[in-house]
């Protein structure tokens, strides 16, 4: 990305996890994504696109904006308020097995540092953006809201979560999207350690109500890899049962069941219509920012 290398720093976990305040993290993370795409030669995005877009046959030419023209050499028109507002619901997993972490980050600390740098980038574009945490039941619900304090508020609510329960994310996928009387943007945070069939379904439910979905799958390094060497006592971090293994009998069989795993989920959204991403909690976070700007875009 040329120049925007140097941004990539401030979207590693290893930084962030040294930044104090979760509010601080969230402004360096979206603060350094933007800076990183305005010198990106990437194509298709315009950080402002909140209150511009590419110009479209027909369009009234007194709504076109000259010195962006000349900035850019693009064609921009000024969008209208109710062209540019998103109600999001950002939907955290908190459960106990986002406690896992092998490297700077657990799963929770980085998931709950996504959430808040989506919160911060759609508070930018004057989007509505709110919050749901929930183990195998709804913990925390802040709905969607652009009125000042919002983000501040959604931000500490972030910054004191506690970890869960069980997971069991089917209940309160289907209890919110009952709720919801909107249609409007899913994005579902979570390492998906549950039952697929189950899962799928309640963002499905989401689809039929109108809503467009983006998947998060938050998985650690050490989950995708299985580094282990030495004889190694596994505890289930829900149930509390412990096995002992040794990891080089049972490091195949493991990360091919991994592996099934994520394709059923890649397979079963992308053919609901449900966007998926996969998240290595070791690497930047401009592939989550990114997925979530082009399904924005998209949606216009």
């Amino acid at each position: 990305m040329g120049d925007a290398r140097g941004e990539q720093r401030f979207l590693n976990p290893a930084v962030l996890a040294r930044i104090a305040g979760l509010e601080l993290r969230a402004r360096t993370v979206v603060e350094g994504f933007l800076s990183g795409l305005h010198r990106s030669p990437l194509k298709g995005f315009s950080v402002e696109f909140a209150e511009y877009r590419q110009y479209l046959p027909g369009d009234d030419l007194s709504t076109m904006d000259w010195k962006v023209f000349a900035r850019t050499d693009r064609h921009y028109v000024k969008r209208f308020e109710e062209e540019t507002n998103l109600r999001a619901h950002l939907l955290l997993d908190v459960s106990a097995s986002m406690s896992y972490g092998s490297g700077a980050m657990t799963k929770l600390e980085y998931g709950s540092c996504l959430a808040a740098s989506l919160a911060y980038l759609m508070n930018r574009q004057r989007d509505a953006a709110g919050l749901m945490t929930f183990d195998d039941k709804v913990i925390g619900l802040t709905p969607p809201s652009t009125r000042p304090g919002h983000l501040r508020s959604l931000l500490l609510t972030l910054d004191r979560l506690k970890t869960g329960t069980k997971t069991d994310a089917a209940r309160p996928l289907h209890q919110l999207a009952d709720a919801l009387d909107k249609r409007g943007l899913v994005v579902l945070i979570s390492d998906l350690l549950d039952d697929p069939p189950r899962v799928i379904d309640g963002l499905k439910h989401f689809r039929f109500r109108g809503s467009d979905v983006l998947v998060f799958h938050v998985l650690d390094d050490a989950e995708l890899t299985f580094p282990f060497e030495r004889p190694t006592r596994f505890r289930d971090l829900e149930s509390g049962e412990e096995l002992a293994a040794t990891p080089q009998a049972v490091r195949q069989q493991y990360l091919a069941a991994l592996q099934a795993l994520i394709e059923t989920y890649r397979r079963e959204l992308r053919l609901a219509g449900i966007d998926y991403q996969l998240l290595n909690t070791s690497q930047p976070l401009d592939a989550a920012l990114l997925s979530y700007l082009a399904l924005r875009s998209r949606r216009h």
